[in-house]
């Protein structure tokens, strides 16, 4: 059994913009800047049927043209019991619609459908419960300005992970360029 996800790769200059915030927050164990990504659907331990069904509706998914995708600041999951700690990405109607492309995908494939609601973003840290609400409150209030980073998604990426507590180290398994391909080209004979 596989333990799968789709995502996007976040560009190394990218990565390395964010490296400045780590640190300084006990009870998080950081991400490798390396295996920042941003989730497009999550699916977890998967038999190699599916996976395999997956990896031909994600070949065959519809063309598309490459897009911007903007990461805005700086965030915490969990409230009271902060979990996690990431860089909120702006939710644009490309990456909605590739997200919801994502998802059809794994529910033909056999998927159970997503009960969460997507929000786009970069984990940076998971936290343990030695990270205490208001120590994360204090570190984000800290953080100072978070510059909003932009780039071009091109291709999106079918991910593995090892069995773990979460954060890697993930390998990209299979990627699905964007294009608009032939297809789309006008026809000037």
């Amino acid at each position: 059994m596989a333990r799968l996800f789709t995502g996007l790769e976040i560009p190394s200059e990218i990565a390395q913009r964010l490296t400045p915030f780590r640190g300084g927050l006990p009870g998080a164990r950081w991400i490798e800047p390396s295996d920042y990504h941003i989730t497009l659907r999550f699916l977890g331990e998967v038999d190699g049927s599916l996976a395999a069904d997956l990896d031909a509706g994600l070949a065959e998914a519809r063309a598309r043209a490459p897009f911007a995708v903007t990461l805005d600041g700086l965030a915490s999951f969990g409230g009271d019991r902060p979990r996690a700690l990431y860089a909120s990405v702006v939710l644009t109607p490309e990456l909605a619609d590739l997200q919801d492309e994502h998802e059809r995908i794994a529910r033909r494939a056999g998927a159970e459908p997503e009960r969460r609601r997507f929000t786009p973003h970069v984990t940076l840290a998971r936290l343990n419960r030695e990270a205490e609400a208001g120590a994360v409150a204090r570190y984000l209030s800290e953080a100072g300005v978070f510059p909003h980073l932009t780039f071009t998604v091109e291709r999106a990426a079918l991910y593995s992970a090892r069995t773990s507590r979460g954060g890697g180290p993930y390998l990209v398994e299979a990627a699905y360029p964007f294009g608009l391909g032939d297809a789309f080209e006008d026809d000037e004979d």
